[in-house]
């Protein structure tokens, strides 16, 4: 991942939350002081059918706001693993929801992240906020937003919340980062042992 510009897709099923999980990043990136896009995009079906959007997040201005070649795909869901996977750039990462979507032939030149966010969602006792664990893993890769910046900027995302409904966003957040942390140090190089050329 460049330390200059992150290009982002985020895909799922109508209903799982992708349009808010873009407006989360973007969000976080001006937080940070950062230059940020976010193009929504929706399927021909919507809720149960495919949703997905853009965010840019750069330390420069963006000339376009268009992601053809992403340097992440973030998939909700199977149909999205199979409509992006072959966007993303060499190297790049595709982090998905292991919880919906089994282990499979991957290509070999890029990065995989399994986050079973749904599992972690309903742990937390919301399975709306599995779109958040994904974020918090999100946080833990980017060179341009940090955890700290996610839930900083989360008020704004939600102005008017109660308490509650942000402390459980919060943890989600958490849930992901932490996942991502302690799946590294338990398994050495579990995160990155997929990393081909790494």
């Amino acid at each position: 991942m460049s330390s200059k510009v992150e290009r982002i897709i985020l895909a799922g099923f109508g209903g799982q939350g992708i349009l808010f999980l873009g407006k989360v990043l973007a969000e976080t990136g001006m937080h940070a002081g950062k230059h940020v896009s976010w193009i929504p995009s929706y399927g021909p079906e919507m809720r149960g059918g495919t949703a997905n959007c853009s965010v840019i997040l750069s330390e420069n201005e963006i000339a376009s706001p268009m992601v053809t070649v992403p340097d992440t795909v973030i998939a909700m869901n199977r149909p999205s693993v199979a409509k992006f996977n072959l966007k993303i750039k060499a190297g790049g990462m595709l982090m998905y929801n292991s919880s919906l979507i089994e282990r499979q032939e991957f290509r070999d030149d890029i990065r995989l992240v399994e986050i079973p966010a749904s599992e972690i969602a309903e742990e937390l006792g919301n399975p709306r906020v599995a779109n958040l664990v994904m974020a918090g893993a999100y946080s833990k890769f980017s060179k341009l937003i940090t955890f700290d910046d996610l839930v900083a900027a989360l008020p704004a995302l939600m102005p008017g919340s109660k308490k509650e409904m942000l402390e459980i966003n919060q943890a989600a957040f958490k849930k992901g980062f932490d996942f991502v942390e302690e799946k590294k140090y338990m398994f050495g190089r579990y995160v990155y042992s997929v990393f081909k050329g790494i």
